[in-house]
């Protein structure tokens, strides 16, 4: 759980990170903004929100539950990795009620990969333990 003092670490990190002349950018994205300070107050207010939740989501799909592994319609696609994942999942057999934790599941799943080998969605690794969102 994120304390507030993280929190507040975290947002003057990045408003004191941009330089001093800077303008805020409007209708950017969070994918296209590189410094926090080019968000759009909505963007900043957004961003400051899923970290202060530590939101497990993608695509307003929350990243715990049961998983499908499908070849066509996915949700989303994924690639395996050893290195910088986008999240850290552990496949269990009972209760992923927690960021990171997937129960596979051949149906009534909350959502649907495919394994892919470039252009993922998400970089995913799998562990053992401490899963969740990097």
């Amino acid at each position: 759980m994120l304390t507030k003092s993280f929190i507040l670490f975290i947002y003057l990190f990045f408003r004191f990170s941009a330089p001093f002349e800077f303008q805020v950018i409007e209708n950017e994205t969070l994918e296209n903004a590189s410094k926090f300070a080019q968000l759009s107050k909505e963007d900043q207010k957004n961003l400051l929100q899923v970290l202060a939740n530590g939101e497990c989501a993608y695509k307003d799909i929350l990243l715990y539950g049961n998983v499908k592994f499908v070849d066509s319609f996915p949700d989303f696609t994924i690639k395996y990795v050893d290195s910088f994942p986008d999240i850290k999942v552990k496949f269990v057999d009972s209760f992923p009620n927690e960021c990171g934790k997937w129960r596979k599941v051949d149906s009534f799943p909350d959502f649907k990969v495919k394994v892919v080998d470039s252009f993922q969605d998400l970089k995913v690794k799998v562990v053992d333990s401490f899963p969740g969102m990097n």
